[in-house]
């Protein structure tokens, strides 16, 4: 099984700058990834944008983001994801998500009380046609294309498309329609039930999710957190104590890494907490706690 890490930035913005010295920082680090999140209502830098920056400013790592693709238009994303996948050389990664739920945010998608699972699978399902070469005919109470051809196709062929989710619902769309699982907000033993809910519902459909391709996004501090700074996990998450999700301090990460590796889990996306004063350090610390790990 292949272990591999990315690392994504605290929850607030960071700017251009910063987000080149971040990228370069985990490259020379010795990491096969960077991830940022999707954030539409908020002020925060398009991760789109960002990994577009990022993809001129390394040549060898992986630049993967969970992706809202709610409110977008299903042609000019397809089209934008295919390109950036072409300037990066191939080196895209994609999680899509259906995001917080909330109600500015629904507001600013546009969705109408729409379910946000239903319009997943439906933008993913086009997108999929586009990036195969397709000429699309499409209509819904959303969008119409008729014979619509591609304007651009990926390096990656497929370019894969893994899900986020944690609740019944969600595991289950993965396992119909998903390349694979970043999940969140989940213990070691939670991860690997939800893994084999998802291979139970890939299986009734006549598929298999690859083994490798399970994956958890992990928040991590490096000392006990204020109270304040876990309100939001305890907010998602009320039934669980957050220290349950958040490991703390070099042992702490590396147990919880590894019981998820012990889960059927293999690719981490690890991030800080709180925000980072120099990502140069913080790679090193992170790289120095659990970058042997990676195969």
């Amino acid at each position: 099984m292949k272990i591999r890490f990315a690392v994504g930035p605290h929850a607030g913005s960071l700017s251009g700058p910063e987000v080149a010295a971040f990228a370069e920082a985990l490259e020379a680090a010795g990491f096969d990834g960077m991830w940022l999140s999707d954030l539409p209502a908020a002020p925060v830098l398009d991760p789109l944008l960002a990994l577009a920056l990022a993809a001129g400013r390394t040549r060898r790592l992986h630049l993967g983001a969970n992706l809202v693709p709610l409110g977008r238009n299903p042609f000019l994303l397809a089209k934008e994801l295919a390109q950036l996948d072409q300037i990066s050389g191939g080196r895209l990664l994609l999680s899509f998500v259906t995001g917080l739920g909330q109600p500015e945010e629904r507001q600013a998608l546009g969705l109408n009380g729409a379910p946000r699972g239903d319009v997943l699978e439906e933008v993913l399902a086009v997108l999929r046609r586009w990036w195969a070469g397709e000429a699309v005919d499409h209509r819904s109470e959303r969008w119409t294309f008729n014979h619509l051809a591609p304007a651009a196709r990926p390096v990656q062929d497929p370019l894969e498309v893994w899900l986020g989710g944690r609740g019944p619902q969600a595991l289950d769309r993965v396992g119909r329609i998903a390349d694979g699982w970043l999940g969140a907000q989940l213990t070691p033993v939670e991860a690997g039930s939800a893994r084999v809910r998802i291979q139970e519902a890939a299986g009734r459909v006549g598929r298999e999710v690859d083994p490798e391709h399970f994956g958890m996004s992990i928040p991590y501090a490096r000392v006990t957190p204020e109270a304040a700074l876990l309100a939001p996990l305890v907010a998602r998450r009320p039934d669980v104590d957050p220290l349950a999700v958040v490991p703390v301090g070099r042992s702490g990460l590396r147990d919880f890494i590894e019981g998820y590796v012990e889960a059927g889990l293999s690719k981490f996306v690890v991030r800080p907490l709180t925000p980072v004063a120099s990502w140069a350090e913080e790679a090193t610390w992170l790289a120095d706690v659990i970058l042997d790990l990676q195969t």
